[in-house]
């Protein structure tokens, strides 16, 4: 099994490393990092950068896709897009994290399919065909998308239950040592004060 995750310019490490940590552990499993260039790929914060040991065009038929979402995701990339067309074609899981949604509708992946994406983007994907979903995590077919940058290990972990079983998953878990307990509870515009929620989106909240 090859799990090909896609890499460029100021994408969101936690995207592409959430499912690492939760999808290399697969039994048989051997993980790629691939970009349009091989080598160090810089992300959002300009001071960190994974390394893309293949090229687009070394990586044609890995059975799980995943991609990561960034900041501004370049949904015109033909090269791209017309990577992720082709490895969809015989993928057997098509997956992102975020962002990375906005870039398997732009490649015409997700038309009229349920998909979610970051809270603050997640309305973008109607203009590529795509049907928004608010849920953390959403499967429509072989198509897994996950919400904002730490769903994605949700996502990992939810992918791993359904291809080697539940205790698989929950071993990873464990060891990962996975128990969020976080010291504030404003994860979710639902929950976040809500002009914090206006600040980081621009736009004034309805009704509170």
């Amino acid at each position: 099994m090859q799990i090909a995750i896609l890499l460029y310019d100021n994408c969101t490490v936690l995207d592409a490393v959430g499912p690492y940590q939760t999808l290399g552990p697969l039994p048989g499993a051997e993980t790629v990092f691939v970009a349009e260039q091989t080598g160090p790929v810089l992300d959002d914060n300009r001071s960190l950068s994974l390394v893309a040991a293949k090229s687009l065009a070394e990586v044609t038929r890995p059975d799980i896709v995943i991609v990561p979402g960034g900041p501004d995701p370049d949904v015109r990339n033909e090269a791209v897009l017309d990577w992720l067309r082709t490895v969809d074609a015989a993928s057997t899981w098509t997956v992102s994290v975020c962002t990375g949604s906005l870039m398997l509708a732009a490649a015409g992946l997700l038309d009229g399919r349920r998909a979610t994406s970051h809270w603050t983007t997640l309305d973008r994907l109607t203009e590529f065909g795509a049907e928004p979903s608010r849920e953390r995590v959403v499967f429509d077919g072989k198509y897994v998308t996950a919400a904002g940058v730490s769903a994605g290990i949700d996502m990992g972990l939810t992918l791993a239950g359904r291809i080697a079983g539940d205790e698989h998953a929950q071993a990873v878990q464990l060891m990962i040592e996975y128990d969020p307990q976080p010291p504030y509870d404003a994860g979710s515009p639902s929950k976040a004060p809500a002009a914090l929620v206006e600040l980081i989106s621009g736009a004034p909240v309805p009704g509170r």
